[in-house]
C-alpha cells in the first residue's frame, strides 16, 4: 500500500459526501505531493481491488463520476436533481431485492447498485412555496 493509495482511501473513508476525482485530487495535494493522472490511476487500482466503489449518480452536474469506499454494507443511493444532495439509504427491502432476484432467476448477485433521481425533501417544499406564490 503506497502513500499515495492510503491518503486516497483515508480521504474518502473520512468523507461524508461523494467525492469526484477532481476534488479528492485536491484534497489529496493538500496532504502529499501528487498530481492528477497518478489520482487517477490509483483510483483505478483501487477500483480493481474492491475498495472503492465509482457511482454515476443519475449523472449529476453532467458526466461527473464520483467515488467512496467500499464499506461492506448494502445501500442505495437518492441523487436530488435540484440541489445536487446525494443521500444514502440502507434499508432491508433492497437486501429483500436482492434475495429475490437470486432466488426466482437463479442468478448469483455479486454486485448491486440502484440510483433514484428525484427532488429530496427541501427542494420539492421549495418547489411547493414558489408554485403558490
Amino acid at each position: 500500500m503506497t502513500r499515495q493509495r492510503r491518503v486516497l482511501l483515508e480521504i474518502l473513508d473520512q468523507s461524508d459526501a461523494h467525492l469526484d476525482a477532481r476534488t479528492l485530487c485536491e484534497r489529496a495535494q493538500k496532504k502529499i505531493d501528487i498530481d492528477r493522472a497518478t489520482v487517477y490511476r490509483t483510483l483505478e487500482l483501487l477500483k480493481q481491488k474492491g475498495l472503492i466503489d465509482e457511482l454515476d449518480l443519475m449523472h449529476l452536474h453532467g458526466e461527473m463520476h464520483y467515488f467512496e469506499a467500499r464499506t461492506g454494507s448494502e445501500h442505495f443511493h437518492l441523487a436530488c436533481y435540484g440541489c445536487g444532495k446525494i443521500t444514502e439509504v440502507e434499508d432491508g427491502m433492497f437486501e429483500r431485492l436482492k434475495k429475490h432476484v437470486a432466488l426466482h432467476e437463479g442468478f448469483k448477485v455479486q454486485t448491486a447498485r440502484l440510483e433514484i433521481g428525484g427532488y429530496c425533501r427541501a427542494c420539492t417544499a421549495q418547489h411547493k412555496k414558489k408554485s403558490r406564490v
